[in-house]
Order: structure tokens, then C-alpha cells, then sequence
């Protein structure tokens, strides 16, 4: 009579076990866009990306870049030359509860532009998947993932998506595929 009782509460367990895992396992992800664009066409990416998938956070400096475009990307030569990062107008409300972070970025000079950097660098990312992406006219994603890697140290970096420039408008197909092929839709 004891087996018995024993061998009830032990299979009663182990359903409730299995059940919990999978219930867990198919809890889905909360997952943020964050991006930085100047020109607009990374603004354009990300919001192809929140479409499917995520909340939005558009990465501000506290100083805008100059419009005109030799300037900007004058500013933006010694910014990542020298390793400087801008400060930012504010920062996503509650980070911890996102398990996927996306983050978005032109690519300047082979790299993420300095205000990325300055949010990589000031959020505890530890634990959260980052899904890197980037507009470019003919770098593609340049260093930007290791240089992304170094400055969330314990993150799970995904491989990122390159996106030209000029194409933003026409990238949604190549943004689905990505998504899924990094499993974050199906």
C-alpha cells in the first residue's frame, strides 16, 4: 500500500514537473528595439524589427550630431577614434525585464556610432540576448560584433544583420528572414 501511494505521488510529481517545463519553455521572450539613427534609415530597420516582434527605444544623445553630412561623419571619425561616448538623453524604463535586446545602428568608420556604444556600455546587459543590426552603403556589419561583445560583457550576442542603407525601404523580407533564422519568429 505504501509503494503504491509512493509510486502515485511520485508520477502525480513528475507530471506537474513536465508540465511546468512546458510551460516555461514555450513562455515567450519580452523583447526590446533599441537604435540610434542619424539619417533615418536605421529608425526605418528597427521599426521592421518592432513590427514582428518587440517594444521600441529610440537611443538619443544628449547633444545632437551636426546635419550636415560631412561634419557628421568628420564628428563621427574622432568620436570612434578616440573611444568617446556621448551621453545619452535617457535610458529604457525597466531593461531587466527584457530577455532580447536588438540594437540598432549606422555603421560608422566599421563600428557601432558612439551613442550605441555609450548604451552598450551603461546598461547591465549580462544574462539578455543582443541581436545586433546595422545600416551601412558598403561596410556591412564592419567590427561592430566584436566591438559589441567587449562592451556587454555576459550577454549571448546573435549574429547581426547588415542592411544597406538605400535599402531600408524594400528590407522587411531580408529582416523576416533574419528573425527567423535567429529563431525569434517562425
Amino acid at each position: 500500500m505504501k509503494t503504491k501511494i509512493i509510486l502515485t505521488a511520485l508520477t502525480a510529481m513528475m507530471i506537474t514537473h513536465d508540465g511546468l517545463n512546458a510551460q516555461t519553455a514555450k513562455a515567450p521572450k519580452k523583447m526590446l528595439v533599441a537604435y540610434f539613427s542619424h539619417s533615418g534609415n536605421t529608425r526605418t530597420v528597427a521599426e521592421q524589427i518592432r513590427e514582428a516582434t518587440a517594444d521600441i527605444f529610440e537611443i538619443e544623445p544628449a547633444a545632437a550630431y551636426p546635419t550636415n553630412y560631412q561634419a557628421v561623419v568628420d564628428q563621427a571619425k574622432k568620436e570612434v577614434n578616440s573611444g568617446f561616448k556621448p551621453a545619452l538623453k535617457s535610458k529604457p524604463e525597466n531593461l531587466g525585464k527584457y530577455d532580447i535586446i536588438f540594437v540598432g545602428s549606422p555603421c560608422w568608420w566599421y563600428t557601432i556610432a558612439p551613442p550605441v556604444a555609450t548604451f552598450l556600455s551603461s546598461c547591465d546587459l549580462s544574462g539578455k540576448t543582443i541581436a545586433p543590426f546595422m545600416t551601412h552603403e558598403a561596410s556591412r556589419m564592419g567590427h561592430s560584433e566584436a566591438d559589441i561583445k567587449k562592451l556587454c560583457a555576459g550577454a549571448t550576442l546573435l549574429p547581426g544583420l547588415p542592411v544597406r542603407g538605400g535599402s531600408v525601404q524594400e528590407a522587411a523580407p531580408e529582416v523576416a528572414k533574419w528573425l527567423r533564422r535567429i529563431g525569434v519568429i517562425e
